[in-house]
């Protein structure tokens, strides 16, 4: 016997909601007490730790954060190479101005869209070979699981073994994360079972993996490793993956997520080596800093073979929110903006001063700085272990405390360069004791400048100092 229906004349009752003027009036301790109610209480740990916590930005402009109290915060993270143009670039907020002033589409699915439309034929112009179909998404998980899907598709059940790299970072959706290579971010989940790792940029180790096993029908790889420290691949290493790749019948998806569009000086960090990859992805940067974008590059005989005929086609058809109208405006706007304005040439140009800079840095502070490596603005500071900072007699001991203490130097220079000199600075998933600059590539030569006369004043004080100050001023303020 079925229950009869509730019925009720009363109207829901309305819960108590924020506004959004609310929202922008909230203080940092209120915003502390619904994070940790509501989002993540233990990411609130880390915040924490580094000082972060305390501060609300209210606006962000150009290559600065301005917080609620006026400070304005130099932006070298670049939320991890996605704001590219800089915080609200001129042209591409008045770009989605107008689309909404218009009163244009966003979602159009049903029809065509010529947003979409356009900005996938502005990628293909731009990427080099035959890399002419384009899948659009919201990340870089998104557009990476597409890029796996499509190459597997192509290759077939019996070609579906996946080679990626050691220290990898492709995303955390679940397909993705099966080559992700983090034990953290794996956790306890069941991945994929149908891949092997190789030491990145071993290239023998490549040869032999395809040689052996002939179900590898895929391989994929960061040109430049961003998770893994700002890591490249030894000279010659692509062009000799490609001609393997073409050996053995394998598909190279190359994962430009952080290093593309523009950063490293060219538009694909794979450019420099001359070799086009089959599969390439896109995100992050791609919606101008102003919308989640991501975008899949297939060569088009491959995502024909997957995709081609009416019965494939929908197989991996455009999301609900892939290629939504103001994010591809944003974009179109976006690529435009980083040819007219030179901004792959800034990016080269102010990366090798950096760069420069930084290793002068590493001659006068050498117990601190280990290595600076990296092209274009995508550039890792690598510091030493705490033992190598100590002076001789205590080295020893406390390199027994290394591997405990790996990345606290870090978070003490992070913590202070945002405490004592309103910078901004990135870290890194796996090696942490590596902090990385990927700052907007609108960055001028006297912001570079700025940034190297506050790291060299903080090095200049000392290993000691560097731990005190931080316990006095980041740790025990935090409370």
């Amino acid at each position: 016997m079925s229950m009869p229906a509730f019925k009720t004349d009363a109207a829901p009752a309305r819960p108590k909601l924020y506004s959004v003027e609310e929202a922008k009036q909230l203080d940092a301790a209120t915003v502390r007490e619904l994070f940790t109610a509501h989002v993540n209480p233990g990411q609130l740990h880390f915040l924490k730790l580094l000082g972060f916590d305390k501060i609300i930005v209210d606006r962000a402009q150009g290559m600065h954060y301005i917080t609620r109290d006026g400070r304005k915060i130099l932006d070298f993270f670049g939320g991890f190479c996605s704001v590219a143009f800089g915080h609200n670039h001129p042209r591409i907020v008045a770009a989605r101005q107008k689309f909404q002033d218009e009163n244009r589409h966003e979602i159009c699915m049903a029809f065509m869209s010529q947003y979409a439309s356009a900005l996938a034929a502005n990628l293909a112009a731009i990427a080099p070979g035959d890399l002419d179909m384009v899948f659009f998404g919201s990340t870089g998980s998104e557009v990476m699981e597409a890029a796996l899907k499509v190459a597997e598709q192509a290759q077939g059940p019996g070609r579906s073994k996946i080679l990626h790299a050691a220290n990898s970072f492709h995303g955390k959706t679940k397909g993705v994360l099966s080559v992700t290579d983090s034990n953290l971010y794996q956790s306890q989940f069941k991945l994929v079972e149908n891949r092997v790792k190789v030491p990145f940029g071993d290239i023998e180790a490549v040869r032999q993996a395809l040689e052996s096993d002939p179900a590898i029908g895929i391989v994929v790889m960061e040109t430049i490793q961003g998770g893994g420290g700002i890591v490249e691949a030894p000279a010659g290493f692509w062009r000799e993956l490609r001609a393997l790749c073409d050996k053995h019948g394998v598909l190279w998806v190359a994962d430009e997520v952080q290093c593309g569009l523009g950063r490293t000086g060219q538009f694909f960090a794979f450019e420099r080596d001359g070799v086009v990859p089959d599969v390439t992805a896109l995100a992050k940067a791609l919606g101008g800093s102003k919308a989640a974008m991501g975008a899949m590059i297939a060569r088009r005989e491959i995502y024909m073979k997957a995709y081609g005929k009416p019965k494939t086609a929908l197989i991996h058809a455009q999301a609900t929110f892939g290629g939504m109208g103001e994010a591809c405006i944003s974009a179109i706007e976006a690529l435009n903006v980083l040819y007219e304005e030179d901004l792959m040439g800034n990016a080269q140009r102010q990366g090798d001063h950096l760069i420069e800079k930084l290793n002068g840095l590493r001659a006068k502070h050498p117990s601190l700085l280990k290595e600076i490596r990296g092209r274009g603005l995508m550039i890792g500071i690598e510091f030493n272990d705490i033992s190598e900072t100590m002076p001789f007699g205590l080295k020893h001991m406390v390199a027994l405390l290394d591997d405990k203490l790996k990345g606290s130097l870090c978070g003490f220079i992070g913590a202070l360069l945002l405490k004592d000199y309103d910078m901004l600075v990135a870290f890194t998933e796996y090696n942490r004791n590596v902090i990385r600059l990927e700052p907007p590539l609108i960055i001028t030569r006297e912001q570079c400048d700025e940034f190297i006369a506050a790291l060299d004043d903080l090095l200049s004080r000392g290993i000691t100092k560097i731990v005190t100050d931080y316990l006095r001023k980041v740790a025990v303020a935090k409370g």
